[in-house]
């Protein structure tokens, strides 16, 4: 849990009602082990975990790669200041919006699209104001 948070960046922080549920999950089909070291619980991944891993080696990298590019959008959060954090809730509406957007048009990839298109140009909007580093589309 101490790496995920970490790794993004402080973004990210899992917690124990998150993690345990999978992790008990993952011992229950036999993936991984649990076994006590120094008074800590130790997970390994078994030969049936190192054989699902070995169907998609990337995944592991993909996972990390993703916590990561939080790790950006941490140091903003972090550095916007009390009058910059007043976009939480505007944010929150719009994400909201969105997700309920491609609910309504019934997942298909036509109204995911529009979604999308719609957050790209609102996104390019924004960057135009101050422009700087662009982010990833």
């Amino acid at each position: 849990m101490k790496e995920m948070a970490e790794r993004s960046g402080g973004v990210y922080r899992a917690s124990a009602g998150s993690v345990y549920p999978t992790l008990q999950q993952l011992e229950d089909e036999g993936l991984i082990e649990c076994s006590q070291e120094g008074g800590r619980r130790v997970y390994r991944l078994t030969p049936a975990g190192r054989e699902e891993l070995a169907r998609d080696p990337d995944a592991v990298r993909r996972i990390w790669e993703r916590a990561e590019r939080y790790e950006d959008w941490g140091e903003c959060m972090s550095s916007a200041g009390p009058d910059g954090l007043t976009l939480l809730a505007p944010l929150s509406a719009l994400a909201r919006a969105s997700f309920l957007a491609v609910v309504r048009s019934g997942s298909r990839p036509e109204g995911v699209e529009s979604v999308r298109q719609i957050l790209v140009r609102a996104r390019q909007e924004v960057d135009h104001v101050y422009p700087g580093r662009k982010e990833r589309g």
